[in-house]
This record gives structure tokens, sequence and C-alpha cells, in this order.
């Protein structure tokens, strides 16, 4: 059995991407290990925010690379969106994934086997308009919570931030999807779910029908075993009423929020 390991930069939107990515390839009998022990395949998801996420992605690399030379080393996350020439230049990289196409991260990853030239799967986030479905698989665990990513993507453009250009514009998570993850969750042991996002407030603006985020929340709150709901990031602005009044009346929706 191909040992695989995964290390993780960045925030809670790219920790779900990285347990996603972890449960695809259990699903198809690869074995986990931790990423400071020898692996046949490293994955690291890349972070950057900062000038900082971007060294400390290139160190990553490089260490994956000194660990085991004949291993494939797969680079995924923003760093790898914004600048991938940069990072296929890095020597012993084998695959470049951006924040997207990740669902095919282990059929590319087999593709290398049978090829001896670096894939570069990195592209235009821009012109990505659909939430990618790359649900977590319930992997076993000893924790109770999960954190699952509803939003991807952000229209706001701020002169400060790098986000838009590596996430790409806004794109929402179907709500029956949210609900089959959430309920897959529930009957692997996960009995508190973090709902993530990139521009979590704005969630839903783009679908046809416009649901909120507190739309979400009732649909979760149908699911009898889920016991407690909390949020990522939300800006204040972007707190409805009604969300306040599910806060307020529904003791498995958890009062407090992170404001940015």
């Amino acid at each position: 059995m191909k040992t695989v390991a995964f290390t993780t930069l960045g925030c809670r939107v790219n920790q779900y991407d990285t347990d996603a990515m972890k449960g695809l390839f259990l699903q198809n009998n690869y074995e986990a290990v931790d990423f400071d022990e020898k692996a046949d395949i490293y994955v690291i998801n890349t972070c950057s925010v900062t000038n900082m996420g971007e060294k400390k992605s290139r160190q990553l690399i490089r260490k994956a690379k000194r660990q085991n030379e004949d291993a494939y080393v797969i680079v995924t996350g923003c760093y790898a969106q914004l600048d991938p020439d940069a990072i296929a230049a890095i020597d012993g990289v084998n695959l470049v994934i951006g924040t997207n196409n990740r669902s095919k991260i282990v059929e590319l990853v087999e593709q290398l086997e049978s090829t001896e030239r670096q894939i570069n799967a990195v592209r235009d986030i821009m012109k990505e308009s659909n939430f990618e479905e790359m649900p977590l698989f319930g992997n076993e665990s000893d924790k109770a919570r999960a954190f699952m990513k509803i939003q991807e993507g952000c229209n706001n453009y701020c002169s400060f931030c790098i986000i838009p250009y590596t996430r790409g514009k806004l794109k929402s998570r179907k709500i029956e999807d949210i609900v089959e993850e959430a309920k897959r969750l529930v009957d692997h042991g996960f009995h508190e779910i973090v709902l993530t996002g990139i521009h979590l407030g704005n969630y839903g603006v783009e679908l046809p029908d416009r649901p909120t985020l507190a739309d979400v929340v009732k649909a979760l709150l149908e699911i009898p075993e889920l016991y407690r709901i909390r949020f990522g990031s939300i800006e204040s602005v972007e707190v409805s009423d009604e969300l306040v009044e599910l806060m307020a009346t529904d003791k498995r929706v958890c009062p407090n929020l992170h404001l940015p």
C-alpha cells in the first residue's frame, strides 16, 4: 500500500481542502502517514496571504524531497495558484495544482507513474464559476468537530488582499450538497460542524434562488444528531437578523462569532 503525507499552511478553508484531498486518497486505498515520516507521496497545501507563507511553503517542498528523494511531491493551494511557474521551478516538484481541479488529485498523481514529465494542472481560476465539489469522506478520527467549506472565492477585490486572485470569484455550494455531506459526517461521529468559506457572509448571493447563510443553518438543524454548528470568520455587516435569531433561539447554534 502506498503512503501519502500532508501538510497545510494558512486558513481553515485550506485545512478543509487538505482533509478532503486526504479522503480521496484513502478512498483509493492509500495509507496516510505523518508529514515527518518517509512517504511515497507528499502533498503541500500552500498559502500566499503573506511572504512568510510563501517562504514556508518552499521550505516544506524541499523538506519533503530530503525525506524521500524518490517521492512524488505535489504542491497545491493559493501559492501554487498564484505563481505555478515559480513552484514548478523548485527542484523535485512533480505536480502543481492550484485552488481548483483538486478533486482529480489522485488521478493526476497516478498519471505521474506513466510519464517522466512534470504535470502542471493549474487552471485560470477567474474562469471558474462553479463550486468544486470535493466532500469529506468521513475519515476515521478521534475528533468530534469537522470543518465544512460551503463557499469559495470573493468578489470584493480589496486593495490589501490577494485572495480573489488565488481563489477566484464567489462560488457557493448548493444547500442539498451541504446537507448530504453533513449527514455523512454525523454518521462518522462528527457531531459538531464549523461552516467555513472565503467570504462566508456572502454565501448564496450568486445562486439563482439567493439562499442565505441562515437558510443553510436551518437546513442543517433538521439533522437530529448534529449537536452544534459554529461559524468561521464573518463580516459584521453580513450578520443578518435571521441568523442572530437562530443563535438566540436554538442552543445548537453557537452564540459567538469571529468578526475580522
